[in-house]
């Protein structure tokens, strides 16, 4: 069943009402870990975070958002998010951490000024709304580059996985093609600067598949072709 961006933020808010943060962050699975640290890895791997002003859009419980910090060593980082409990748990989280700011806002309408952050990161948010696009015009706008990583589209496992696992379907999980977002980056006067697919570990898989999965991981990600059916996300950074 499709959910408005409303039904979404209810559901978030219920896992962190129920876990004191989001289902693949806190108390995370051997799964959840390795798949998260992929991505973070892989996104410090395609943009130098370094003294730059960062805007966190979607931040959730700002678990991400204390790894970019941390290990991107960033001047400042803005973590927004439309789920008032997940912002609530991200600034208790945040403790004796000076240079991350968390903010209940909608990403479609940001209150900021244009070319204001030097790097928008948007990380498994454009899936979980009515209006993806208004979210990236947004993100182009008020930062000078913006890194998204989303579920790659092109991996038919995630299509079953969409299907037929219950989290994915009671959070309305899905998959844009890597080809659909990079149109719609050209549609909003862009470019899509850099590029590439990551991960081989699912969110919740069992454990003995997790450590099978993950020996398996580089050799997969340098091969062509093969990284963009068998990857699970697609990552890019875009600006003018």
């Amino acid at each position: 069943m499709k959910h408005s961006d409303k039904d979404a933020v209810q559901i978030f808010n219920r896992d962190i009402e129920a876990n004191k943060g989001y289902l693949y962050t806190t108390n995370a699975s051997l799964s959840s870990y390795l798949s998260n640290k992929r991505l973070t890895d892989a996104v410090l791997e395609l943009i130098d975070f370094k003294n730059k002003t960062v805007l966190d859009i979607g931040c959730g419980d700002g678990t991400f958002t204390r790894d970019i910090c941390h290990r991107g060593q960033t001047s400042h980082i803005v973590g927004i998010d439309p789920a008032r409990e997940a912002i609530e748990t991200a600034k208790k989280k945040k403790t004796g951490i000076e240079n991350i700011t968390f903010e209940v806002q909608n990403a479609c309408a940001l209150p900021f000024e244009s070319k204001s952050f030097d790097i928008a990161h948007i990380r498994g948010v454009l899936h979980h709304m009515e209006n993806p696009k208004d979210a990236l015009k947004e993100a182009l706008r008020v930062a000078k580059m913006t890194i998204v990583v989303e579920p790659n589209g092109y991996n038919p496992v995630l299509k079953l996985l969409e299907r037929f696992s219950k989290y994915h379907r009671d959070h309305d999980e899905k998959s844009y093609s890597p080809a659909l977002l990079d149109f719609w980056i050209r549609q909003l006067g862009a470019d899509v600067k850099t590029r590439c697919y990551a991960g081989l570990v699912p969110f919740f898989c069992p454990d003995w598949m997790a450590k099978t999965l993950k020996k398996m991981e580089a050799f997969v990600e340098d091969i062509p072709v093969v990284k963009s059916v068998c990857c699970g996300v697609y990552i890019f950074t875009a600006g003018d």
